[in-house]
């Protein structure tokens, strides 16, 4: 067998995909910006009990917004899907997702009966409401000899999102390497300082 017939033969590689919400990263990186100019002013020229409330504040504020903005993504590879969460890090072999779906939110449900929301992939109803519209409106009428049909009518992003996962669960059916079982880990990089945040302020509270 010649290389060239090896390689044809060999099974078919896929690029990781990632998803996650641009909307979120650019709300993220605005308000963690601000809270560290606002936060690290008093910190610098503050006294006393200032000082100690801003850095609790920074300590509580800072990761908290990061967690629900510049962490959650979902990253689509071969043999299984990773999930990030605010505060945890999911790890679905494909053979142990059942299904996914898009409602009022994205979530995985796996073979095992727990059901996971994707944090990065938020369902705006006002896109789908928008896709359906102009579904239900159709191709648009040809004008001075040019095809009026452009494709395939638009779908809301989370739908779309929802359709590639499932095709990429479909094509990972059989694979040896995306047997197994889901694996959830806290996020502790996030929730230490988080809790040491809102101790320290109730305790500057408290006294």
């Amino acid at each position: 067998m010649t290389r060239q017939e090896s390689a044809s033969t060999a099974p078919q590689k896929y690029a990781e995909r990632s998803y996650r919400s641009p909307m979120g990263l650019v709300g993220g990186v605005l308000l963690i910006a601000l809270g560290l100019w606002l936060g690290g002013d008093a910190v610098l020229r503050g006294t006393g009990e200032t000082k100690l409330t801003a850095l609790f504040a920074l300590l509580l504020g800072v990761p908290l917004v990061a967690a629900f903005t510049l962490r959650p993504v979902v990253k689509a590879g071969e043999d299984r899907l990773l999930v990030h969460n605010p505060f945890r890090t999911l790890t679905l072999p494909w053979g142990a997702v059942e299904d996914l779906r898009a409602s009022f939110s994205c979530e995985v449900f796996t073979t095992g009966g727990r059901k996971y929301q994707l944090w990065a992939v938020p369902v705006s109803l006002r896109q789908r409401k928008k896709a359906g519209r102009q579904a239900a409106r159709g191709p648009a009428p040809r004008r001075f000899g040019l095809g009026g049909d452009t494709g395939p009518a638009p779908r809301a992003m989370a739908d779309q999102t929802v359709d590639e996962l499932r095709e990429m669960k479909a094509q990972a059916a059989h694979r040896e390497g995306a047997i197994g079982e889901p694996v959830v880990r806290w996020a502790y990089g996030v929730i230490a300082p988080c809790v040491v945040g809102a101790v320290g302020l109730l305790v500057l509270l408290a006294v």
